[in-house]
């Protein structure tokens, strides 16, 4: 398979769901509703409904299966992308290569956007018709715990509460599993949940472990090296915030040794059983990427 074509493909198809969406074809001017499209369309990889259409490939399913959980974690990933660009939080200015949504319009509407942007995504998952019932209570469980105080947020919190001081290698391996790696787990493994396949679940959930791990050691590292033309973001704002990172705890060449590792690991994990090549493809994207 070509990854590069799959990964346009498919983003071309995300954005036409997002668009066909209640939330951004009604969005009036001064509504909230504007400034969630307009954070929802400002562009990005949309690699974390591509893991759901990778992992419903996976489980032998058409990739579109579950088309409302692909939604549904990009909304929450928008959000979450919101709220972190926030003065309170990384103050940034530039996401996506837009200005941030607090800087286009009001932050008041900004934090609201997001706020109901989390929202919209359980509407979604409470609203799926092509899964049993009991499923979609499990999927919709696993979703808010991952992004709730005990996956996302918790990542969020130890984030902050580890700027400007050292961190053990175990500590910021932690703050990443939950910070980034819940919601990559989420969207993996949630496919499984609602198609009943147990079998495969656990081996969905250890290739997640490394994909998110290796993802952050990777973005981390482009934090440090990349460029801003290619990230959409300023680069560089980790140094300056303190935050606890690879490179600056383990330099940038233990960094990259150790996302290729996870990468090994998460090729590993999901094996060669038929689907699995489209998650060995986008573990080689996230570890090799330049952006």
């Amino acid at each position: 398979m070509n990854i590069e074509k799959w990964l346009n493909d498919t983003r071309v198809m995300i954005e036409t769901w997002i668009k066909e969406d209640d939330v951004a074809r009604q969005a009036p001017s001064g509504m909230v509703e504007e400034v969630m499209r307009y954070s929802l369309l400002a562009g990005g990889k949309r690699l974390r409904p591509q893991l759901v259409m990778a992992s419903t490939m996976y489980l032998g399913l058409p990739s579109e299966t579950f088309r409302d959980v692909a939604l549904s974690v990009e909304y929450i990933h928008t959000y979450s992308l919101i709220h972190d660009d926030l003065p309170a939080m990384d103050n940034d200015d530039l996401r996506r290569g837009h200005p941030t949504a607090h800087k286009m319009f009001p932050e008041a509407m900004a934090i609201l956007a997001g706020d109901a942007l989390l929202t919209e995504a359980f509407v979604k998952m409470g609203q799926m018709q092509n899964a049993k019932a009991e499923d979609v209570l499990a999927a919709t469980t696993y979703l808010a715990v991952a992004v709730g105080r005990q996956g996302l947020i918790r990542g969020q919190v130890m984030d902050l509460a580890a700027e400007h001081r050292n961190v053990e290698l175990t500590e910021l391996r932690a703050i990443h599993r939950n910070k980034t790696g819940a919601l990559f787990r989420a969207a993996l493994v949630i496919p499984a949940l609602l198609s009943s396949n147990y079998s495969r679940q656990k081996a969905l959930s250890a290739y997640a472990e490394h994909f998110g791990l290796a993802f952050q050691i990777v973005d981390d590292i482009l934090n440090v090296v990349g460029s801003r033309d290619l990230m959409g973001k300023n680069v560089g704002t980790d140094d300056e915030r303190g935050k606890a990172t690879y490179p600056r705890l383990i330099g940038i060449d233990q960094a990259r040794r150790l996302a290729d590792d996870h990468r090994i690991r998460a090729k590993i994990a999901i094996g060669s059983e038929p689907g699995a090549q489209i998650l060995q493809d986008l573990i080689d994207f996230a570890v090799d990427r330049q952006w």
